[in-house]
């Protein structure tokens, strides 16, 4: 049965599994993406019965799914390894070492995912607000930039706070890629002589 309370390095697995999951498999991001939206609902008791849904906000018609190409997913997944042995870390079977030992681990591991993402991405908040500020969401506001959570009826203009002020990539400077280059090789493997 799975751990319905998993550790903090549990849950930092599950993250970046979800992460590249979503990157690489569109079917995988859209279930993720209908679990959000029910993460607020009230739990019923039997999660197999739907949970009755707030009156709907208008949103503009979803634009026809496209299959994600991998390959930048991929190859991001082999930079992490590369500079933060990323893999080795989720993949390391860490039940048996001491919370200072995986501390230790995943701050190298934090260290270098840092870097990775500082070197190959120009990330910034989505909105300039510090968290918790008061803030109106006008109607046409970007509903693909800012997720309604709480209590959402009505139509807007929306009155809340600020939970999380997002993310959004600005720029991407992944390295190009020789046209014989296998992407699905993230971390190849080690032979010492």
């Amino acid at each position: 049965m799975t751990d319905m309370n998993p550790s903090f390095f549990g849950r930092l697995s599950i993250a970046f599994g979800a992460f590249f999951g979503i990157l690489g498999n569109s079917n995988f991001a859209g279930r993720v993406q209908r679990l959000r939206e029910t993460q607020h609902a009230p739990e019923a008791p039997d999660m197999h019965v739907p949970t009755p849904a707030a009156a709907p906000v208008s949103t503009p018609a979803p634009s026809p799914l496209t299959e994600a190409n991998p390959v930048a997913a991929l190859q991001l997944l082999g930079l992490l390894q590369r500079d933060a042995r990323f893999i080795d870390f989720v993949e390391e079977d860490i039940a048996n070492y001491g919370d200072a030992d995986i501390g230790a681990a995943a701050r190298l591991v934090h260290d270098g995912c840092r870097a990775v993402l500082r070197e190959h991405f120009t990330i910034k908040p989505v909105r300039s607000e510090a968290e918790g500020s008061r803030i109106t969401l006008p109607d046409g506001f970007d509903a693909s930039a800012v997720r309604l959570t709480g209590n959402v009826v009505g139509k807007p203009p929306f009155n809340g706070s600020i939970s999380h002020r997002g993310w959004k990539v600005e720029q991407t400077r992944l390295p190009k890629l020789a046209q014989t280059h296998d992407a699905s090789i993230v971390a190849p493997a080690e032979v010492e002589l």
